[in-house]
């Protein structure tokens, strides 16, 4: 333990001499202090405890990076159709008033997560631990990637130095020796308890049989259905354990923890609902399902009959089409593939077709995710009739789940996932969700088998927090 204390040392006496330099304090706006970590973070762990404030954490580990946010130096909540307009005008407020320093010549910039339930709609009593929508500067920021790492430390203005001082001294002092503390192992598997399912298989058949009834009438060509499993762990539920379950079992998705009043809210998932570098915009459509086999031939053979398969191709024509119609008033050179790829995951096969396009500099990242947020792959097509029919029928609320989260930047640039294979946890206890696209020639026993092996991404890793 003796290096990091020596490191909580050295980064607080790096801020204090960085704040006697900062110009501004009594001003009003928003200050962030970029400090370089000399060696990455051997992780970012969740912290746990009675008194433990919000938090988040975004790992992807095929890529060598991610962000993590403790405390709230500022945020802005929002809600209803407009929920996305209202936090862009606080993200343009934040443009003109954030002061950024770096004074390790890191290149590095500060950092706020963007992040919002599936529907505008007020959220129901049971997923009151996150707000509908919610734009979120953390206190203490953690930034990793494969070049190095480094802390923003960040607050609202007017302050005094020596608020800023005591304060991000203290939090250093916190966190910064559990950056470097050894990874635990896995603990041994636990016994998960089903509870609920909702709805259950047969009422699930019914809604199949009803949407399909109004696919054939020529109500939407396409509607996603969700299911939501109740259970719980002969122990307590250790966050940091699953998070490290999840990173191993799915290097290649972006795992998202998101913790307010006592809950988490965690995700493991493959899709982007868009990526924005300036005016370089990337979509992930990501529709057509297919389970792994044990066997390496069977699950060649496997994914060779989704490449082929009538049902999931079209069910993946709609998402990028969707995405097409969507992009085009605001985009140039729209690039699709011809064929989609098959995206391996550890529990399933997807068809994948990543899309790029040149987008308007001056569409911004809430712009752009409100014209493709929800898309087919989650919602429907047409949007709104799916979204009417769902609402109607769907028997449990979504919540965050096929929301969205992810990283805005201070210069509009940012990256955001759609919210899949999740699980709300708190103690003991796991509300998991999973989904599947519902297209004329869906089975409902297919489409049950296919939410089973979607919810087992997230069973495997709780059997082991």
């Amino acid at each position: 333990m003796q290096a990091p204390l020596d490191l909580t040392a050295q980064l607080t006496a790096r801020m204090a001499a960085a704040l006697a330099r900062l110009p501004g304090t009594g001003d009003t706006g928003l200050v962030s202090l970029v400090l370089a970590l000399p060696r990455a973070p051997t992780a970012v762990p969740p912290l746990t405890g009675p008194d433990t404030g919000p938090q988040f954490q975004l790992l992807r580990v095929h890529q060598g990076g991610g962000h993590a946010g403790f405390g709230i130096a500022a945020e802005w909540q929002a809600q209803g159709p407009r929920r996305l307009h209202q936090l862009a005008a606080a993200a343009a407020w934040l443009r003109q008033h954030w002061q950024r320093h770096d004074p390790d010549e890191t290149g590095l910039d500060a950092f706020a997560l963007l992040g919002f339930a599936a529907t505008g709609e007020a959220l129901p009593p049971e997923a009151d631990h996150l707000p509908n929508a919610l734009l979120w500067v953390p206190s203490i920021g953690v930034r990793q990637h494969q070049d190095g790492a480094a802390l923003v430390l960040s607050a609202r203005l007017p302050a005094s130095r020596a608020t800023l001082q005591a304060a991000w001294g203290q939090a250093l002092t916190e966190l910064v020796p559990r950056l470097y503390q050894p990874v635990r192992g896995p603990l041994p598997p636990a016994r998960l308890v089903r509870h609920r399912s909702e709805p259950d298989r047969a009422a699930w058949a019914d809604l199949v049989g009803n949407a399909l009834a109004q696919i054939e009438r020529g109500a939407f060509a396409k509607v996603v259905l969700s299911r939501r499993l109740e259970l719980s762990s002969t122990r307590q539920l250790d966050l940091g354990r699953l998070l490290g379950a999840l990173t191993c079992l799915f290097p290649s998705c972006q795992i998202i923890h998101l913790r307010r009043n006592g809950a988490s809210f965690v995700a493991a998932t493959p899709e982007r609902l868009l990526a924005r570098r300036g005016n370089l915009l990337e979509v992930d459509a990501i529709a057509g399902t297919a389970a792994r086999a044990s066997d390496a031939e069977q699950d060649q053979a496997l994914a060779a009959a989704l490449l082929g398969s009538d049902k999931n191709l079209r069910e993946h024509r709609f998402v990028i089409d969707a995405i097409r119609a969507a992009l085009t008033p605001c985009c140039s050179g729209i690039e699709v593939p011809a064929r989609p790829e098959v995206m391996q995951l550890s529990n399933a096969h997807h068809l994948w077709s990543p899309i790029r396009a040149r987008t308007d500099p001056r569409r911004d990242c809430f712009e752009l995710a409100d014209l493709l947020h929800p898309t087919p792959a989650t919602n429907g097509q047409p949007r709104h009739a799916a979204s009417a029919w769902l609402r109607q029928h769907e028997p449990c609320p979504r919540g965050w789940y096929t929301g969205a989260a992810g990283i805005i930047e201070p210069d509009r640039n940012g990256e955001l996932w759609v919210l899949l294979r999740c699980a709300r946890v708190c103690g003991a206890r796991a509300e998991l969700y999973a989904g599947a696209g519902i297209v004329a020639g869906s089975d409902p026993d297919s489409e049950w088998e296919e939410t089973e092996a979607k919810l087992g991404a997230m069973l495997s890793a709780l059997q082991y927090a």
